[in-house]
């Protein structure tokens, strides 16, 4: 019997093909005049910032660009991205690019409007008023970061990722435009891809799931196990690049909505993404397997859900195998779309691993895990994936 749930929806969504073309006029309500543009060199070389500025044209003056994010951002960046806002006198921010541009954003707007240390508000709930607004132009199908109320920031010198959490860090407007992430490198479009599928099942099998996040998770699940080698190998696909990009929007409310349902798998990759320069995507497609295989012992109903969502048929079969087909599929989606599958092939060390394993114990995302994990356990999970 269900007693209680939370969930929450935010922000405005808006899918078009073409519509960065239209953004000024989208974003004319929000009430802004100096717009601050956030990306990283990748996005701005492809020309998409381009894009962005020409439909902004005419509704709305550019205060300057701030393109310097960099893969895994770090505080450093923040508050140097803050200080520049301030300097150009900037009251909207518009995130294009993937996660980091979108997660630096968000945490900009915290100091630019509570000032402090952005340590200050690492957690959860733990501001109290709105902040400046934002809109966030998504370049990737993979963190959901343009619907979350969450932000994963790097502290470079503790080696930890910091994770804050706020329906007020939720952007005002998402837009979700295929045409934005046609020119995403088969391996990026891989990776993310498969952020968002970790995002979906997280969220399926998390401890704060819901009836409203179990419908957007499997769909989520469903359109990605559909669409991702398609768009990871015929990029100029906009059909199934656009039907990722919606995916991955759906996965990211399904784990945010319900105040964050994330799990081991997302503790261990951002406790990797603290330590190395390793993609947040490709840390979660490698753990993934790994993970589901842990907590598929709590919750073997879901998992045997999550397979037929994948496409295993199900019929008359045992659940254990049913579940274990489905597990399968998830690794053979990333090993069809060319990602590595063990930790030791993208550079983590063997003596890492305890280390990984304690940082993960800490993370927020382990704390709705369906299924207690200890240390011992959690560095156990580490080892099958390495």
């Amino acid at each position: 019997m269900i007693e209680f749930f939370e969930f929450q929806l935010r922000p405005r969504v808006l899918y078009k093909a073409g519509l960065v073309d239209e953004l000024g006029h989208e974003i004319a309500g929000l009430g802004a005049q100096r717009a601050l543009i956030v990306s990283d060199q990748g996005v701005a070389r492809a020309g998409l910032l381009d894009r962005v500025r020409a439909g902004l044209q005419g509704r709305i003056e550019i205060a300057g660009v701030f393109d310097e994010v960099p893969l895994n951002s770090s505080v450093a960046v923040v508050e140097r991205g803050a200080a520049i806002a301030r300097e150009q006198r900037a009251d909207l921010i518009v995130a294009v690019g993937g996660g980091s541009p979108i997660d630096t954003a968000k945490a900009m707007r915290i100091l630019l409007t509570e000032g402090g240390r952005l340590h200050d508000y690492e957690g959860y709930n733990l501001l109290a008023r709105p902040l400046m607004p934002m809109v966030a132009i998504p370049t990737t199908a993979g963190t959901g970061s343009e619907v979350t109320a969450w932000a994963v920031i790097r502290d470079e010198e503790a080696r930890l990722k910091l994770a804050f959490s706020s329906i007020y860090l939720a952007p005002e407007l998402a837009i979700l435009d295929p045409e934005m992430t046609r020119t995403l490198p088969p391996l990026l479009t891989a990776a993310t891809g498969m952020d968002a599928l970790t995002h979906a099942i997280e969220a399926f099998v998390g401890a704060n799931a819901s009836p409203i996040s179990d419908c957007l998770a499997l769909q989520a699940i469903d359109m990605i196990s559909n669409n991702l080698r398609a768009a990871t190998y015929s990029g100029d696909d906009l059909e199934s690049r656009g039907q990722m990009l919606i995916a991955s929007s759906i996965a990211g409310i399904a784990f945010s909505g319900g105040g964050g349902s994330l799990g081991i798998v997302h503790a261990l990759a951002h406790a990797i993404g603290g330590m190395f320069e390793i993609h947040h995507g490709t840390a979660n497609s490698i753990l993934l397997p790994h993970g589901m295989r842990f907590n598929s012992v709590a919750v073997p109903n879901r998992f045997s859900r999550i397979a037929r969502a994948m496409g295993v048929n199900s019929g008359g079969r045992a659940e254990e195998d049913v579940i274990a087909d489905g597990i399968d599929a998830v690794q053979s989606l990333a090993d069809d779309c060319g990602l590595p599958l063990r930790l030791r092939d993208v550079g983590v060390p063997q003596d890492a691993l305890p280390t990984l394993a304690e940082a993960a114990l800490g993370d927020a995302a382990i704390f709705t895990n369906p299924r207690s994990a200890p240390f011992d356990e959690i560095l156990e999970v580490a080892r099958a994936a390495w």
